[in-house]
């Protein structure tokens, strides 16, 4: 009779045990992490990205690998880490495209990044710099915004793609100015700085990495940051804020997981990050970058994504920007 009874008994609790979450007890993390990335290694995002993911190692106590999947201008990185488990294991290194700039670009994309993953914090702000070659004789931003008054509309500038931060940037400083110029898209930042540096194209706005030797070497001239406050690097380069009020594009970088990752996971992620990015070490290699230390949390983060999105698809709408 007692053996019938804890028969029943392991019956009756075996839907229960069935229905636990798995790894209900287990401490977070037990295994690497892996922090995925929608850009080719080599960039600025990957260097981004594996500096935080090194410098999370040792308080997450367990290695972070930075896994690459560009493609689909961010989206396939993006589907990646939607469809994995929400266990915290699976991360995705998030900018402004994927995030807020390409559900404005794409008609059919297969996952909608606000409802599919979590915002844990944001690592780094980076503005961006404006830049002249010798096709301009500018050598200030109100100079090359009279040129471009001037040209009416003949005036060319290059980005790294369509819809690319420097597409954007460039596109909103035209918009909040009242003028028009022609954009010539590229397949990336350096065959663009190219022939802006040969005089085929009057100016740009780029990623710093992109262009500090060019800068250096008095190939180009910076006219101009875009971010709200000037660069620790540059200080003597003004905003374009200072010549149209407002004015601010920056590209950033954030860590986000899929929808559903448990609260205290991801507060032991953000605490990670919050401790990467208190390292001396990691906050120089990021300034050197262009790029500056966040310490905006998951909320704050959202909150920026969202208002990222609203203002970037007014400019994609009133630019007519398509991507190939």
């Amino acid at each position: 009779m007692t053996h019938r009874r804890t028969l029943i008994a392991a019956g009756l609790a075996a839907p229960l045990l069935a229905h636990r979450p798995a790894r209900a007890q287990e401490a977070y993390p037990q295994r690497p992490v892996r922090l995925v990335l929608a850009f080719a290694p080599g960039g600025g995002t990957d260097l981004i990205a594996r500096t935080l993911a090194a410098a999370m190692t040792q308080p997450l106590g367990q290695t972070v690998v930075v896994e690459n999947r560009p493609g689909a201008g961010g989206n396939i990185a993006t589907e990646v880490v939607a469809g994995a488990r929400a266990d915290g294991y699976t991360l995705l290194m998030g900018n402004h495209g994927p995030m807020s700039v390409n559900v404005s670009l794409f008609r059919n994309m297969r996952v909608n990044p606000e409802t599919a993953l979590e915002p844990i914090g944001l690592v780094a702000d980076a503005p961006l710099i404006v830049v002249v070659g010798p096709r301009s004789k500018a050598t200030t931003l109100p100079e090359l915004l009279a040129e471009i008054r001037a040209a009416r509309g003949d005036i060319t500038y290059a980005s790294a793609s369509n819809g690319s931060a420097s597409h954007l940037a460039a596109a909103l400083m035209l918009q909040m100015a009242g003028l028009q110029a022609e954009h010539v898209p590229f397949r990336g930042a350096a065959p663009a700085l190219t022939d802006v540096v040969a005089g085929h194209l009057h100016f740009m706005v780029t990623t710093l990495p992109s262009v500090v030797g060019l800068m250096t070497s008095n190939a180009v001239r910076p006219l101009a940051v875009t971010g709200e406050a000037r660069m620790a690097l540059f200080p003597a380069i003004p905003t374009v804020a200072e010549t149209i009020p407002t004015y601010k594009a920056t590209a950033w970088y954030g860590v986000l997981a899929p929808k559903g990752t448990p609260e205290p996971v991801r507060a032991r992620i953000f605490a990670a990050m919050r401790a990467a990015l208190s390292n001396p070490d990691v906050v120089r290699r990021l300034r050197d970058e262009g790029a500056e230390p966040s310490s905006l949390d998951g909320a704050g983060f959202a909150a920026l994504i969202k208002w990222e999105r609203e203002r970037w698809a007014t400019v994609v709408r009133q630019a007519g920007i398509t991507v190939d």
